[in-house]
């Protein structure tokens, strides 16, 4: 039996998961759950503390990690997201961002060239460097005189296991994405990686793009992609363009990697959704997606495939939240995609 540690969050959070955790159920697949419902702002706001040695030891022990959302706009500090989500993805070494965009029916997609809508991609990002790690500093804050330091920090390690991820993974090509053309030095370190691991896969294509050029190319013809590679900031804003242009960030589905341990935290992209919280109309779909992602990745193919199927026809159907055209609550659009099992 795997156990699954499960985190439902803030906002939509608990109630997007509470479908994903009802359809692994329907699907028999022998997983148990460990619920940290604890974890939350709440908490936060309480203690002072996101997530507590405990409960990171939990989470350690466990075979993956289904998490719902974190954020609450009474938090004003960065301290609780980074207590949580960053603590996760840092301290557990998952170096690899897995969020892929396919398009689940031509009515979802914003571009007007029916050529353009059948997206089927995948954004790799660097999970564990980058902007995100904190390094960096202030100097006389809050003054006039301030002056403000993020460190984009870029190592040849970090660089070189995240795009032999992507090719490891792509079905013809990989674009590898930079701004060295204005980020010399680290733009330098991602070039020569990109083209050391290219010529050890020479049975798939290679391309370069500046991050530019690759948002403008994911607006107009986003079916040229198959496999993106590129940093953590720059990974974050086009992984979110791709949903967008696949849909809608509602059923954006992610997971964070360590692929050398096989241990993974999976995600949906659309947040706590502070504004609709409580509501009853968050589309589940990307929490869905996310445990579908899980339970591939666990080896059960299959099942995984079945619910990606399941997901589909539901969509096609109209059988879904108001933010895909149609008129179900969370719990009835998690039950038509159930029904389909």
């Amino acid at each position: 039996m795997s156990v699954i540690t499960v985190i439902p969050g803030d906002g939509i959070g608990p109630e997007v998961i509470e479908q994903a955790m009802l359809t692994l159920d329907r699907l028999q697949l022998g997983l148990e759950f460990d619920v940290l419902d604890h974890v939350n702002a709440d908490t936060f706001l309480r203690t002072g503390v996101a997530l507590c040695d405990e409960d990171f030891e939990r989470v350690r022990s466990s075979r993956s990690v289904l998490l719902g959302a974190i954020g609450d706009p009474r938090v004003g500090s960065p301290a609780y997201g980074r207590g949580v989500l960053l603590r996760l993805r840092f301290e557990l070494d998952l170096y690899v961002n897995h969020r892929p965009a396919k398009l689940l029916h031509d009515r979802l997609s914003p571009l007007r060239a029916d050529s353009a809508r059948a997206v089927d991609c995948i954004v790799i990002r660097e999970n564990t460097e980058g902007l995100y790690t904190g390094a960096g500093g202030s100097v006389h804050p809050g003054s006039e005189h301030e002056i403000a330091l993020d460190v984009d920090l870029s190592t040849y390690h970090g660089t070189a296991r995240i795009v032999e991820y992507a090719f490891s993974i792509a079905r013809r090509e990989v674009c590898m994405v930079d701004k060295a053309n204005a980020v010399e030095f680290g733009g330098g370190l991602w070039q020569r990686c990109w083209r050391a691991a290219a010529a050890r896969h020479p049975d798939k294509a290679s391309r370069h793009l500046y991050v530019d050029a690759a948002a403008m190319q994911m607006v107009t013809d986003p079916t040229g992609f198959d496999v993106i590679v590129t940093n953590n900031s720059y990974g974050d804003i086009l992984s979110d363009i791709a949903s967008a242009v696949a849909g809608g960030i509602g059923t954006a589905a992610s997971a964070n990697l360590n692929p050398e341990r096989g241990f993974g935290l999976y995600e949906p992209v659309h947040g706590s959704a502070p504004d609709i919280a409580g509501k009853d109309i968050a589309n589940p779909v990307g929490a869905i997606l996310s445990a579908g992602l899980l339970i591939g990745d666990l080896g059960h193919h299959e099942a995984a495939a079945a619910l990606r199927a399941a997901i589909s026809q539901a969509v096609a159907a109209g059988e879904t939240t108001p933010d895909l055209g149609g008129s179900l609550d969370t719990r009835g659009a998690g039950e038509a995609i159930r029904a389909r099992l």
